[in-house]
C-alpha cells in the first residue's frame, strides 16, 4: 500500500477492539506461566538526565524513580543509535549499525530474513504485541511488525507519522482505524506524507496507545507475553514547528514561569511517567508483578525540536551533546530493569551495555536460543547478581552530516568523523565522562588500536556508505 493509498485509506473506520492473541494457538493457551513475562517500554528522545533517578531536580518522574528504587539502574547503558529508526532496528534485531538493516532515518525495512526478538519470543511460546511507534517498515512492507513477530500491532507504522500526537489515523496490524482528530496531509514529491498537524485535536495518541498495552496485559495475564511498548514522548511534533511539544495539559507546569514547549516537554515525560505507574498497579493487581522483567530505556538522547531547549532542565545531564550526536549525550541513555524477587532492588550497575543486548537478554530469560551471528551479550547474569561477560568493543555509525563512526572500548571513546577532515578525537569516559579534552594526540597507540578494530566492524551496504560530505 503505497501513501497515497494509505492516507485514502485513513478514511475508513475500522472496527476497533483488542483480540486475545493468545487464542491463535491452543498450544500457546496451555503454556505454563513460569516462563516471565517481558515488558520493554522504549521513550522517544528522552535524555539522560530527564528522569529524577538520574540527576534531573525540576521534572516530575516519581514513577520511574521508584521503578529504579526497585531495580537496578544503569549508568552506561547505550541506545543502538543517535536517532529513531536505526536505534529500534538494533534493539528488535541485537545487531548493531555496522550489522543491521536499517543504519538511519530512511525507508528501508526490515528484510524477510531479519530475524527479530519479538520473532525469537514467539518461538518460545509467547504472546507478543507492540503498541506504540515502530519505524522498522511501512504499510505493504516486509518490515511490518505483523511480518516480523508481533501477533498484535497498534500504534504508528512510519516515525513521520508518529510526530503527530493528534493524528487523523492510527494503525491496527495491518488496517487503519480512523480518529476523531482532523489533519491537513502536507505533500512530500507530489505524495501526501503521514505527518501533519491537527486542526481539532480530540484523540491523544500516547492515551490511546497506553490504553491498549494495559488491555493487551489484561486479556494476556494467564499466558508468557511479551510487550513491546513503544511510546512517542517527549519526542516533538516536527511539523507543528515551535508549538511542537503536543500535550493535552501542562500538569504541574502549568503556572510554571517557563516557555510553553518547556512546559509541554516537563508534562510530556511526566504523563508518561503516570502511565508506568498504572502499569506496575495493574501487574501487582493482575498478582504477575513477580513474575514480570520490565525494562525502560530511550531511544536517544534529548532534542532540539519543536520549541523544545535540551539545557532548559538540563536534559543530558553531565554528557555532552544530543540527538543526532555521537558523544555521550546522544547515544548514553536511562535504563531501568525491574524483576521482583529476581532482580535485587535499589542497586547500580555500571555494567557497560546496549541495545544490542537486549535480545540474547531476551532469549535467554524465555529459554530460546538467540539468533546466531548477533552482537549483543546477554546481561541477565547482571540483573540477577551473578558473573557478566562485557564487550571488548561497542561501535556506532551515523549518516546524517556527513558519515561519522563512534566506538567504546573500555574507558576508552573514538569519534571518527569522516566528513571533510576524517579526524578522530579520543575521550577517556573514566576521568572525563563530559568529553571536555580530546586526547587523541596523546595516546596515539590507543587510537591505532581502535582505527584497527573500524576495519572489521562492519559489513558493507550500498544504502549505508561510509563516505566523505558536508558535516
Amino acid at each position: 500500500m503505497n501513501r497515497r493509498v494509505f492516507i485514502k485509506a485513513a478514511g475508513l473506520t475500522v472496527a476497533a477492539g483488542m483480540m486475545n492473541v493468545c487464542g491463535c494457538t491452543s498450544m500457546r493457551a496451555g503454556m505454563s506461566n513460569r516462563k516471565p513475562n517481558i515488558i520493554f517500554v522504549l521513550a522517544d528522545d528522552l535524555g539522560y538526565g530527564d528522569l529524577g533517578c538520574y540527576g534531573q531536580r525540576r521534572i516530575k518522574t516519581p514513577n520511574l524513580d521508584r521503578m529504579a528504587a526497585e531495580g537496578m539502574r544503569f549508568t552506561q547503558h547505550y541506545a543502538g543509535s543517535t536517532v529513531c529508526a536505526p536505534s529500534r532496528c538494533v534493539l528488535m534485531t541485537g545487531l548493531h549499525t555496522g550489522h543491521s538493516m536499517i543504519r538511519g532515518n530512511a525507508l528501508v525495512p526490515l528484510r524477510s530474513e531479519d530475524v527479530t526478538v519479538a520473532e525469537r519470543l514467539k518461538d518460545a511460546g509467547y504472546a507478543t504485541v507492540l503498541c506504540g511507534k515502530w519505524g522498522l517498515g511501512e504499510a505493504g512492507s516486509t518490515g511490518i511488525p505483523n511480518r516480523k513477530g508481533f501477533d498484535y500491532f497498534f500504534g504508528y507504522l512510519s516515525q513521520v507519522h508518529a510526530h503527530n500526537y493528534y493524528p487523523d489515523f492510527l494503525c491496527r496490524n495491518e488496517d487503519v482505524v480512523k480518529l476523531k482528530n482532523i489533519v491537513d496531509h502536507p505533500l512530500r514529491n507530489g505524495e501526501p506524507s503521514l505527518g501533519g498537524v491537527s486542526s481539532n485535536k480530540v484523540e491523544y495518541s500516547h492515551d490511546l496507545i497506553v490504553a491498549e498495552a494495559l488491555n493487551f496485559i489484561e486479556k494476556n495475564s494467564r499466558h508468557p507475553f511479551f510487550l513491546y511498548l513503544a511510546v512517542t514522548t517527549p519526542h516533538a511534533n516536527n511539523e507543528a514547528g515551535k508549538e511542537g511539544m503536543e500535550v493535552p495539559e501542562y500538569g504541574l507546569y502549568k503556572d510554571m514561569d517557563w516557555p510553553d514547549p518547556q512546559k509541554g516537554h516537563a508534562a510530556m515525560i511526566t504523563r508518561m511517567d503516570r502511565d508506568i505507574g498504572r502499569l506496575f498497579d495493574l501487574l501487582k493487581k493482575l498478582g504477575i508483578d513477580e513474575n514480570t522483567m520490565v525494562f525502560f530505556a530511550s531511544d536517544n538522547g534529548p532534542h532540539r525540536e519543536g520549541g523544545n531547549d535540551s539545557d532548559f532542565n538540563d536534559s543530558n545531564g553531565p554528557l555532552r551533546g544530543i540527538k543526532r550526536d555521537l558523544y555521550e549525550g546522544g547515544i548514553r541513555v536511562p535504563m531501568i530493569a525491574r524483576w521482583p524477587g529476581r532482580i535485587a532492588a535499589g542497586k547500580t550497575s555500571d555494567h557497560i551495555s546496549a541495545f544490542w543486548d537486549f535480545m540474547p537478554t531476551a532469549c535467554q530469560a524465555a529459554g530460546v536460543k538467540a539468533p546466531r551471528g548477533i552482537d549483543g551479550i546477554s546481561y541477565l547474569p547482571e540483573l540477577l547478581g551473578g558473573r557478566q561477560e562485557g564487550h571488548n568493543f561497542l561501535y556506532w555509525e551515523f549518516h546524517e552530516r556527513g558519515s561519522k563512526q563512534a566506538v567504546r572500548m573500555g574507558p576508552w571513546k573514538l569519534i571518527r568523523f569522516i566528513a571533510n577532515t576524517d579526524k578522530v578525537e579520543l575521550f577517556n569516559l573514566e576521568k572525563d565522562p563530559g568529553e571536555t579534552t580530546d586526547i587523541a594526540e596523546k595516546h596515539p597507540e590507543i587510537v591505532k588500536t581502535i582505527m584497527e578494530y573500524l576495519q572489521t566492524a562492519r559489513t558493507p551496504s550500498e544504502t549505508w556508505s561510509l563516505v566523505k560530505g558536508k558535516a
